[in-house]
């Protein structure tokens, strides 16, 4: 017999997985598998293997301590390179004694949920937010996530207004709240929060007694042109929060690694990293690993480099998509960060409801061989929006919105047609269909 505890985790795999696994298992490819699943749901940077593969598949000295056990919060040179490398990332001297490095992000959101909250106390995180918070926060903390909704009406903005209101709501019902969780850039919404909005946010919490934790795992993912990232930990962000801003990052997403499972937590308070360093011992990475990217971070001229380069291709994979969805009719919230678009699908329900969204994504999935996400799994305040992710081959995003807007427009004519009209074509073939545009979507930037 299992526990509860392990028998609820075992319920219920999370969808994001089981939808990418099967996308992954049978994928598109033009020549061999033309009815392939087109796989726009996982957020991957598929666009700069390139520019990794000289460095990671070339030989390298490997010395005995790269082999031997290693402090479990992460090698001492290898968080050294770290503190250089997030130095310039937050424009402040960042302490290796302040990291600890654990398996990916997800493990670092899972220890400091687990070092801030007691089972049965919140975190609150604006809505909507990265789906994967509802395990990494809770599956282990024991704590429950209580969603701010933001608007849709205004872009999906976070405000301290939303998270003041939030917090005060939830202390008129005794709830206790240990923390405020989010992400900028954010996830699905790629928004990157500014700088004065960041010190009020961080204000607020202090405020009300609260901790903030900042997914920051897109800070060099950043491509808009009008816009720049600044972190929590910046000194004109920080200086509001008296030591209670957490910091979590990894290489995932900027360098395009998440199958390596590096991630690193930031905090300076010395109680938290104590606790945190505690709790490394049951997500410690490879010493190999570590050797490797320390060795990465090294070479500031190649990181540089890179970044840029991975910026620029970001850029332009997010016009093309922008571009694609625009003339198909599909609206989307511009956004100027992160591989995805939060795309508005509300106009193909069949009713405003979950359900009818779960319909939706049911269809593009088995019908348009299209693995894209649901609002729903996002805590999206409202049915019909739906994460669309372009850090792919363009010519693979291409063929994924001309599929699913094929679907769309063949929905919308039965829908208008009567009951003897015939079964509408396959959603694979060539064209577009039509629809209603975001009255504040943007075309190609």
């Amino acid at each position: 017999m299992v526990s509860r505890r392990a028998a609820a985790l075992a319920a219920q795999p999370p969808a994001i997985a089981v939808a990418h696994f099967r996308a992954e298992a049978y994928p598109y490819d033009a020549r061999l598998r033309p009815d392939g699943y087109i796989n726009l749901g996982t957020a991957e940077n598929r666009l700069v293997w390139d520019l990794l593969a000289p460095r990671l598949t070339a030989r390298r000295p490997l010395t005995a301590a790269d082999t031997h056990y290693g402090p479990l919060h992460g090698a001492d040179a290898f968080r050294r390179e770290l503190a250089g490398f997030l130095t310039g990332i937050c424009r402040t001297e960042i302490d290796p004694d302040h990291l600890v490095v654990v398996s990916g992000v997800t493990g670092a959101l899972d220890v400091i949920a687990t070092v801030l909250c007691d089972p049965g106390e919140a975190i609150v995180v604006p809505a909507p937010y990265y789906s994967a918070f509802d395990v990494d926060l809770v599956g282990r903390s024991g704590a429950r996530l209580l969603p701010a909704p933001v608007r849709a009406d205004q872009d999906f903005q976070v405000t301290p207004d939303v998270l003041d209101e939030a917090l005060a709501g939830a202390r008129a019902r005794g709830v206790t709240v240990r923390a405020v969780a989010l992400a900028s850039p954010g996830n699905p919404v790629g928004h990157v929060l500014p700088p004065r909005v960041l010190r009020e946010i961080v204000a607020v919490a202090v405020r009300h007694g609260v901790d903030v934790v900042v997914d920051e795992i897109y800070a060099n993912s950043v491509f808009g042109d009008n816009s720049g990232f600044v972190s929590a930990l910046d000194p004109e962000v920080e200086a509001a929060g008296t030591g209670r801003v957490h910091v979590v990052w990894g290489f995932a997403k900027d360098f395009g690694l998440p199958g390596l499972k590096i991630g690193v937590l930031c905090s300076p308070d010395p109680q938290v990293c104590a606790a945190a360093r505690a709790l490394a011992y049951f997500a410690a990475t490879s010493t190999d690993t570590q050797a490797l990217l320390r060795d990465l971070l090294a070479d500031r001229e190649w990181v540089t480099g890179f970044l840029a380069e991975s910026r620029r291709r970001l850029g332009r994979a997010y016009r093309s998509a922008a571009g694609l969805l625009t003339a198909a009719g599909l609206p989307f919230v511009p956004v100027e960060a992160g591989f995805s678009l939060w795309v508005d699908l509300r106009g193909w329900l069949t009713e405003p409801t979950f359900a009818a969204e779960d319909e939706l994504w049911a269809r593009i999935l088995d019908e348009a061989h299209v693995n894209v996400l649901p609002g729903r799994l996002f805590a999206s305040p409202d049915p019909g929006w739906f994460r669309l992710c372009f850090a792919a081959a363009p010519a693979v995003v291409s063929q994924g919105v001309d599929r699913i807007a094929r679907l769309l427009g063949s929905l919308r004519a039965s829908a208008s047609a009567s009951a003897s009209v015939a079964e509408p074509e396959p959603a694979f073939a060539s064209g577009s269909a039509p629809g209603r545009r975001y009255e504040r979507a943007e075309g190609p930037r």
